[in-house]
Parts: C-alpha cells; structure tokens; sequence
C-alpha cells in the first residue's frame, strides 16, 4: 500500500526532529521515517564516557532549551537521548518508528520512498540520515593481515572491554582523542597514532566559539570575501577535561601514523613496530546518502551539490546535518535549527507553486 504526505522527512535523528519542528509551526503535513526502535538518534549508540562539547543551554533544538544535568556542566550522551525523547513527545511530532527506507525514486511530480514496510509518494523529501551508519576506515596496508581485533568508534563503548589488553587508536580528531583519553586513564597499554601532530584547540574554547567560527565562515563565503577557514582554522581536537588531563599528565602522546598492518600489529616506516590485541579505527565518517543512488545526484567526494539546503538538481529534496555543507556547524545539536528552519520555508514556498 502507498501512502501520502506532503513532505517525508528520513531520519529521526536531531535534524530530523529540527525539521519537523518547523514543518508542523508552518501547516505542512508530513512523517519521519526512522530506522531506529527507540528515539535519540545516533546518541543512543555513542561510548559511554561522551560529554556534549558546549554547556546545555548551548546545545538545544528550537523551541526548548535542554536542561541542565545536574553536576555535569557539559551533559552526557544518555541526558541528550532523554532530551530528544521529551522533545518529540513534547510537539507530537509524527514519527514512524523501525521503518527503514530503502531508495527514493522520481514519480511525475512527486518522489516516490520506498520503505522495508511500504511505499510513500510526498511532494517533497528532507533526507537527515547523518553519518553514524557510514563508518569510514582508510585502505592501510595489511589491514586484512592483521590477525586482532579491529573496530570503528561506533563499536566503542568502554575500556573494560579491553582490560589486559594492548590497544591501537587510530585517528586525529575529536573521537580518536578522547577515546585515546579514556583508555590512558583506564591504565590500557595504549598506542595513538595520528596523521599529523595533534591540533588541540586553546582549552577555554567549546562548542560555542566552535559554531560562532563555523556561522561566520558560512557568512564570508555567501558574501564573497576571503573564507576564514571556520572550525578548522581553530584546530582539530577540543580539549574537553578529560582529554586535556590526559594530555596534561603525559599520558597522551601520538606517535606518526604506521606504514602498515602486519599479523600482530602495526609497522612503522623505520622499522619499529608495536603489538597489539585490537586496533580501533577513530576515522570519520561519510554521509549516508544510499536511498537516493537512483536520483543520480551525488558528484565530488560523494556529496550532492547543494543551493541552499536543497539539491541543486532536485529542487523537491533537501538535505539537513551533514556537516558544513548543509549548513554551519549542521551536524550539531545547535546548529541545525537555522538551516532546518530555512528547509521547511524553502518547501513551503515550493508546496505553494
């Protein structure tokens, strides 16, 4: 059976929710399709030592403030999963529940979405599927070689799983460094490699001159003056308190990146080499942008050329919380709502003509 709306949003996710919340103050009738059981987006699936980057107040959806956590000035994963649920019981927002959509397809003068429980025909499409489901790991030499463990920061929960153990963390940024983090302080023999030498950010700045850096970028480069090079201009790692205790006590060093995996472990170019019992591969992600193959929209490094939040090629589909290109700092729990604000608008306008 198909059934209709005026705009599918997929994804149940932050952006997701963000979109919705606009749609529903402007009369549109929609759904979400979300693949999860349970609500809260890819949070629910984080490690278990994850702190927000910013204090509460910094990292709420429009229309609700989260609240603060008691004793903790920079909330912790599970308190933004039981803020998410609140917020979508708090607007009623429409949310179908296990459904995972499979491809999207152009209909006439609708998109067609089909589903693992049906088919949807809407006038319009928000895609916020995020990243979470597209863990990246680098074609390293001997990575089938290698005879230990090996998992993605997706897979990461704790370090009592690796008791005893000797570990490898992989990765220069913001996960690889606090998980890196939060094996040193375990007392895990741990080995943190990186591209390059650790960028750390200065240690008073948070997510907040983080998304003022990310909004003025995005300011410059629609007005065309010289782009300021955003978030990454400030550095790649925020010294949350945990990583910085780490790295203030000595406890977190990177050596440069190996030249490749063999059997037991890691092999640099010099020669030198180090064992290990697993690897954990802290090395991004890629949008998951698989349900909309058949639009043939996607062109350099996997992305769809975007005006605005809309594809440039598809003005019926939007696209919320990648990353910069869908928005400053869009991936964040306070940057999505400008741009999802800007979606609903630019579809509402659309839905008109």
């Amino acid at each position: 059976m198909t059934q209709r709306t005026d705009v599918v949003v997929i994804g149940g996710g932050q952006a997701g929710l963000a979109a919705s919340y606009h749609l529903r103050r402007l009369g549109i009738e929609h759904v979400i399709l979300d693949a999860q059981a349970a609500p809260g987006g890819a949070w629910q699936h984080t490690w278990n030592s994850l702190r927000l980057f910013s204090p509460a107040q910094y990292s709420s959806l429009p229309g609700r403030l989260m609240p603060v956590q008691e004793g903790e000035p920079y909330p912790d994963a599970a308190h933004v999963v039981d803020y998410l649920t609140d917020y979508e019981k708090r607007y009623e927002l429409p949310i179908q529940r296990g459904t995972w959509v499979e491809s999207v397809h152009r209909d006439g003068p609708h998109l067609r979405v089909e589903t693992d429980s049906g088919s949807w025909t809407a006038r319009a499409v928000i895609s916020a599927t995020g990243t979470w489901t597209r863990p990246f790991l680098p074609a390293v030499p001997g990575r089938r070689d290698y005879q230990g463990r090996q998992l993605h920061t997706v897979q990461y929960r704790s370090p009592s799983e690796f008791a005893g153990q000797r570990v490898i963390v992989v990765g220069g940024g913001n996960s690889g460094a606090q998980i890196a983090a939060d094996l040193a302080h375990a007392g895990i023999d741990l080995t943190w490699v990186t591209q390059r030498p650790p960028r750390y950010l200065a240690d008073d700045i948070d997510g907040r001159a983080l998304f003022d850096a990310a909004t003025a970028r995005r300011r410059a480069l629609d007005e065309g003056r010289t782009d300021t090079g955003g978030v990454a201009s400030l550095g790649d790692i925020v010294a949350v308190p945990s990583v910085r205790a780490a790295r203030d006590t000595g406890l977190l060093s990177a050596r440069p990146m190996f030249a490749r995996l063999a059997a037991a472990g890691a092999e640099w170019a010099d020669g030198t080499c180090a064992e290990a019992d697993a690897v954990i591969w802290c090395t991004g992600f890629r949008p998951a942008l698989a349900p909309f193959a058949s639009l043939r929209l996607r062109g350099t490094r996997g992305r769809i050329a975007l005006d605005g939040t809309r594809a440039a090629d598809e003005p019926r589909l939007h696209l919320l919380g990648y990353g910069d290109w869908t928005g400053p700092a869009s991936a964040t729990l306070i940057g999505v709502g400008r741009p999802a604000r800007e979606a609903a608008r630019d579809i509402a306008d659309f839905l008109r003509h």
